[in-house]
């Protein structure tokens, strides 16, 4: 019998680097608090966030600076956060613990494993995926997460009604992304956009804020895309 090697394409790159001392403080200390172990058995909700509230998952939240604004803005609200990097996690960690936030639990892990192994179908309120990397060079275009078969994890995930949230400051990857999903069955576009350039695409919603990166780039003239679908 042959084993295959070929290993599966991720949409990052584990970069290796120091961790400040704040956000080594984060993990070491405030991991107990915050953060869930990967294991391949869905979560329990009611144990995870005795209140119940609804659910709102970010994948790749970076450094944590809009998540942890956002749990802060909705404490009616509990959030899971997925990132591979741990400085952003011993980031965000380590302000949430500062800022007593407790509606807030974090995966260190890949999201597709997280998606597939740990959350129950149905579970999602809302799922947040913004700024990815766009992997700029056709050829590495299917690095890219956003593909057919995330989309259909994606949407096993949400609950009828739940909103799926992209955004994302290249333009041709708002194009793929907007494409991919006008295709998939079960997902409603929400922008009421006509035709022309911006069709399809929605304002940015009050709950994700503006980044610094954000704001710069509008200054330079480049555009951001936001994308909207509610899970019918």
């Amino acid at each position: 019998m042959t084993t295959s090697n070929k290993r599966p394409v991720r949409s990052y790159i584990l970069r290796q680097g120091r961790l400040t001392k704040h956000q080594e403080r984060g993990i070491k200390n405030f991991s107990s608090k915050y953060a869930i172990p990967f294991q391949k058995s869905f979560l329990n909700f009611d144990q995870v966030f005795p209140k119940r509230n609804k659910v709102i998952l970010e994948i790749g939240f970076g450094m944590g600076d809009s998540l942890l604004e956002m749990v802060s803005a909705e404490p009616d609200k509990d959030f899971i956060g997925i990132e591979v990097h741990p400085p952003g996690v011993g980031r965000l960690i380590n302000e949430a613990h500062q800022l007593g936030l407790k509606n807030l639990k974090v995966y260190m892990a890949d999201a597709n494993d997280v998606l597939a192994e740990c959350l129950p179908d149905e579970s999602i309120d809302r799922f947040q995926l913004y700024f990815p990397d766009p992997w700029h060079k056709k050829k590495h275009n299917k690095r890219r997460i956003v593909q057919p078969e995330f989309l259909r994890l994606i949407s096993s995930k949400l609950k009828p009604g739940g909103i799926l949230h992209m955004a994302t400051d290249w333009q041709p990857y708002a194009e793929q992304m907007l494409e991919l999903l006008e295709q998939f069955e079960g997902l409603e576009n929400t922008s009421t956009a006509g035709n022309g350039a911006q069709s399809g695409y929605c304002p940015r919603p009050e709950f994700r804020p503006e980044t610094k990166f954000e704001r710069r780039g509008e200054r330079l003239g480049h555009g951001v895309w936001d994308l909207l679908f509610i899970k019918q």
